[in-house]
């Protein structure tokens, strides 16, 4: 008997329906785009979906097919360019390689295109229009995904991470690729069914540090024990997209070969939402304005210097995360570091390609007077701010992370420089992206572990790498487009009424 034909591909964007800057292919290819092979040979061995399932796929012997591995930057709408491009890829080459035993897909869960706001869904449709309806879907999600029902109707399994920050991508696609090969097996008939409420947040965005998101995924990990129950997917949503399925779902995986496993699944799904609303409004973080946390850095740094060693104090700006699809150039926190005259600091990175490429014409060693950030909306970044200083450092942003979270997959900041002002050393780069990994400022050489602050833009993902680095950690909202108040959002369809946009929802 020929080993089962298995198609992989891999497309992901978390789409920030909000943002201005709208995601074509260029995007894509600025963070990840292979093709063919060589996404297998980019991806293997490193934490990435795509590897889990090639560990398991190698290991039974199947016969990969490989289509698209893409990934670009949370920003706005994909445009119908890219969807074609890479999104349609995927379903082209289920078309014209096929048969297929099985499928696995990697995919983000809340990705908006041009064209569909239920873009991931839109992709089943188009892959099972090529594979047929009997064959094995499995389909790994990102946490914040907004599962909508097409997406768990056209899905025979779906495996979203079970932490946040991400460092599980690699153990999620094995974890796919493992149910997937007991349906091609012929051991399971899965199925998946959804639950959600009237709630545009839930499971404190889900933080898997502390809180109700770790009571969530004990619960769904008791409930796989029961006879039938495949994959128990719990996912906190993603509020920065105006669609109507927006918000926190469970959706339960179970084998329909086994009697009763449809209500169970339908009972545990439900249970767990309900589990949702009723720890709704709980709140791990503590948002600090950027000059109360600048003044605890500067306490901080004082003390750090008196007792002659300490670990640094990290500020992030959740607001303007370039993981959430903000856009990486407000000036709010960089102004109240500089303010407050630290003298032992970093911050990055600040998103402004017109101030790197100004770094680069002045030459390392330079003085410079420029603009930066603010460039892109006011109304999320602030005024630029026209700083002096000198060039330390010019690089090209390329580095490979080492991190919890993308351990091995090489990056790109694009053209990047470091101006130093004052003690604030400042990351400024051409291509939009959250600080997860040290390398991010290593490469331009800056340690993190030898300043006393670190200003980043993350809202939680920097925990995995500078968790362990800090003697403490502040979060501060600048106002910028991933401002934690969901309820200063412009919605237009998501449905309502709906918490806490509709109090009595």
């Amino acid at each position: 008997m020929a080993p089962p034909r298995v198609l992989i591909g891999q497309f992901m964007h978390e789409t920030n329906t909000f943002s201005v800057q709208k995601t074509g292919t260029d995007a894509f290819a600025r963070v990840l785009l292979h093709e063919g092979p060589a996404m297998v040979s980019a991806l293997r061995g490193t934490n990435s979906e795509t590897a889990g399932f090639l560990t398991v796929a190698e290991a039974e012997g199947w016969t990969v097919v490989p289509s698209v591995a893409a990934i670009a930057t949370p920003a706005g709408p994909v445009t119908a360019e890219a969807w074609d491009r890479l999104g349609l890829a995927i379903a082209r080459t289920a078309a014209a390689e096929g048969p297929f035993d099985g499928v696995l897909l990697a995919l983000h869960g809340a990705m908006v295109t041009e064209l569909d706001d239920d873009a991931e869904g839109a992709l089943l449709v188009a892959v099972r229009e090529a594979v047929g309806p009997d064959v094995p879907v499995g389909v790994t999600l990102d946490l914040h995904a907004n599962v909508s029902d097409r997406m768990a109707d056209l899905a025979s399994v779906l495996c979203p991470y079970r932490t946040y920050p991400h460092v599980d991508m690699a153990e999620t696609g094995e974890r796919c690729a493992r149910l997937i090969g007991d349906a091609m097996a012929g051991r399971t008939r899965p199925r998946t069914v959804l639950a959600r409420r009237a709630l545009a947040e839930g499971f404190d965005h889900g933080r898997t540090d502390a809180g109700p998101m770790l009571e969530a995924l004990a619960s769904a990990a008791k409930a796989e024990s029961r006879p039938g129950i495949l994959a128990t997917s719990v996912c906190a949503g993603f509020s920065s997209a105006d669609i109507a399925f927006m918000g926190p779902s469970v959706a339960v995986s179970y084998d329909a070969g086994v009697a009763g496993a449809e209500a169970s699944a339908r009972a545990i799904a439900e249970s767990l939402m309900d589990f949702c609303v009723e720890t709704r409004a709980h709140q791990g973080n503590t948002y600090l304005t950027p000059d109360a946390a600048a003044a605890r850095a500067k306490v901080h740094e004082s003390r750090a210097h008196e007792a002659g060693a300490a670990k640094p104090m990290v500020i992030a700006d959740y607001a303007d995360n370039p993981g959430g699809g903000a856009y990486g150039d407000a000036t709010g926190l960089l102004k109240a570091m500089l303010d407050a005259g630290l003298r032992n600091a970093c911050f990055g990175a600040m998103v402004d390609g017109e101030a790197a490429a100004a770094l680069h014409a002045a030459g390392e060693g330079a003085t410079v007077t420029l603009a930066v950030g603010g460039k892109v909306d006011p109304r999320f970044g602030g005024d630029p701010l026209t700083l002096t200083g000198t060039v330390e450092r010019l690089t090209d942003g390329r580095f490979v992370c080492d991190g919890p979270m993308w351990r091995g997959i090489a990056k790109s900041f694009g053209p990047s420089g470091v101006l130093r002002v004052g003690g604030v050393r400042v990351l400024i780069v051409t291509n939009s992206m959250q600080i997860t990994d040290v390398q991010q400022f290593q490469h331009a050489g800056i340690d993190p572990a030898a300043m006393a602050t670190v200003g980043l833009k993350s809202m939680q993902h920097f925990r995995a790498a500078y968790q362990p680095l800090a003697d403490e950690v502040l979060v501060c909202d600048t106002g910028a487009l991933c401002s934690p108040d969901v309820r200063n959002r412009p919605f237009r369809k998501l449905r309502r009424p709906i918490w806490p946009l509709d109090p009595d929802a």
